[in-house]
This record gives structure tokens, C-alpha cells and sequence, in this order.
């Protein structure tokens, strides 16, 4: 999943090496931390936040297909 979101990420930024992803555990569910230059969040995040529900909703898929769920998580 990290690598999902790596590339996708890579994809819409400026800065794609400012980019970084790490997996971690909220509330006992695994959570994909998406890092992203400060200039950057805008391109990640999208007018009225379309662009981080339309990642949110490609990582739901891909962790379905796998049987688990992973949530995304977007900071600077």
C-alpha cells in the first residue's frame, strides 16, 4: 500500500522527493502516513478534498482485494 501511495503522490506534487510514506498503527488499524512539502498539500488534497477521497478510495480497493483494510492519512 505504501508503495501505492508513494507513486501516486510522486504524481501530484512539485517536490516529489519531499515525499515520503511510512506505515503505522492507529487504534490497532494499519494507517499509510502520506508526508508532504507544506507548498505541496494543496496538490494533495485537492479542491474540497477530492483529491485525498479519490486516493483514500484507490488504497479502500486495493487493500479489499487483499482482505484488510488500510486507512491514508495526509501530513505535512
Amino acid at each position: 500500500m505504501e508503495e501505492l501511495v508513494l507513486t501516486i503522490a510522486k504524481a501530484l506534487v512539485d517536490s516529489p522527493d519531499q515525499v515520503s510514506v511510512s506505515l503505522t498503527e492507529k487504534d490497532g488499524e494499519p494507517v499509510v502516513e502520506l508526508k508532504v512539502a507544506e507548498s505541496d498539500m494543496g496538490k494533495v488534497i485537492g479542491k474540497q478534498g477530492r483529491i485525498a477521497k479519490a486516493i483514500r478510495i484507490v488504497v479502500k480497493a486495493a487493500a479489499a482485494k487483499e482482505n484488510t483494510y488500510v486507512g491514508v492519512e495526509i501530513t505535512q
